[in-house]
């Protein structure tokens, strides 16, 4: 009897936990961990918020004294609250809803030429000089450490630090170094070359680099400010070290596709591109990090599709479905392929990969076998709206890619 009764106590415990874990786990359940405290829409944009059964979405608009039953929020007021309930009896949680102007940008598409200059020296690796060890590795140098200055002076190309180091011979040669977010003090003692008689640190450096990619919206982000632009969608890095690269002095130029290397399973695309001959300069670079690169266009390119720009759609109305970016893979210019939305991620902060999307438009699939490289930086549109660009490709599958909220990039371009 009583080992009757410790079995139904554990059978009932176990159901218990099985029940909490699905709990846990179930749609409903985790609308309610992952649902922000702000939803941010535009005016004439629809938040899409989906509550799975037994959960009911009310949505009081400002200055309404009724609610309504819907999955969709229509930007009519300036605030709207939405309140999540059991059964509609219940009250889980409540969100509130900011409805911000309208922003209107005219998309990128254009390929551009890219042109960066270092602020300071790359190191992008060490080695051993002829019968001694590399001194530069002596010092605590590693790759991915920027040479800032040496002696106090400030290195802003390979010759610098070249002219530096002839110039100390063996004597100890200080160096400040950046290396993440932290500033290093280093001595550096070159060694001479038995062959060529000149004294070396035994690493190799780099300052600058040059690729092409896409451009992502322009437009007076900030009245008064000027034309601002976002590209890329991702930082400039090194091919090497992978250590995205400090900004010294950059453009950004018109660039013409000169071929296309399609995209298949385990080997991404890529778009060939000239741009350094013709020198065609839009603007600088001021900024480069995760989210792109930005800054400030002396010469606006034409926009054949959207002559008149887009509005822009904010993050919480962006939603699964049918959508189309604009790219230039070939000597026909700029087109508008179709993509479909098939994850998008409820992002209360940047971060990227804020959506997942697929090529759908056998045009491009043809050409290209989806995304490559270069379309990174690819304009989305949904809803006749600017809602963000193209990041990344999936390495396995070139048909699907990354999305970043067009949000997060407005932030970087922001002076």
């Amino acid at each position: 009897m009583r080992k009757a009764s410790t079995r139904a106590r554990r059978t009932v415990g176990w159901l218990l936990c099985a029940l909490v874990l699905t709990v846990y786990f179930s749609p409903q359940a985790q609308l309610l961990r992952t649902l922000p405290g702000t939803l941010s829409v535009a005016h004439g944009q629809s938040a899409v918020l989906d509550a799975p059964f037994p959960l009911t979405m009310e949505i009081a608009q400002a200055g309404s004294s009724t609610a309504e039953s819907l999955s969709q929020v229509d930007a009519r007021a300036q605030t709207s609250t939405a309140t999540i309930s059991l059964f509609g009896l219940l009250p889980l949680r409540e969100v509130d809803i900011e409805i911000s102007d309208d922003l209107r940008l005219y998309p990128g598409g254009q390929a551009v030429g890219v042109a960066l200059h270092t602020k300071g020296v790359l190191v992008v690796g060490t080695s051993d000089l002829s019968g001694a060890s590399s001194p530069a590795r002596l010092a605590g140098l590693k790759p991915g450490d920027v040479i800032m200055a040496a002696d106090g002076k400030a290195i802003e190309s390979t010759e610098d630090l070249t002219s530096m180091v002839a110039a100390y011979g063996a004597s100890p040669l200080p160096l400040t170094v950046m290396r993440g977010q932290s500033t290093l003090s280093l001595t550096l003692q070159a060694r001479r070359d038995g062959q060529s008689g000149e004294y070396r640190i035994g690493a190799w450096v780099r300052d600058s680099t040059a690729g092409v990619g896409t451009l992502s919206f322009y437009g007076e982000v900030e009245p008064g400010k000027g034309i601002r632009y976002g590209a890329l969608g991702h930082a400039i890095t090194d091919a090497d070290t992978q250590q995205v690269l400090t900004v010294g002095v950059g453009e950004v130029m018109l660039a013409d596709v000169v071929d296309v290397r399609k995209g298949q399973s385990g080997y991404p695309g890529e778009l060939k591109g000239s741009f350094l001959r013709e020198a065609r300069v839009l603007g600088g670079i001021t900024r480069n990090n995760v989210y792109g690169i930005y800054g400030g266009l002396t010469q606006a390119p034409q926009q054949p599709l959207y002559p008149d720009g887009l509005p822009i759609g904010r993050r919480d109305a962006v939603h699964t479905g049918p959508a189309s970016i604009l790219c230039t893979v070939g000597a026909e210019g700029m087109k508008e392929y179709a993509v479909e939305i098939t994850q998008v991620a409820r992002q209360s902060a940047p971060a990227q990969r804020s959506m997942v999307l697929r090529v759908t438009d056998e045009e491009l699939l043809s050409k290209t076998g989806g995304i490559v490289q270069g379309m990174s930086g690819s304009p989305i549109i949904q809803d006749g709206r600017l809602i963000g660009a193209v990041t990344h490709v999936f390495v396995n599958d070139p048909t699907m890619g990354y999305g970043l909220y067009i949000e997060w990039m407005l932030a970087e371009a922001s002076y």
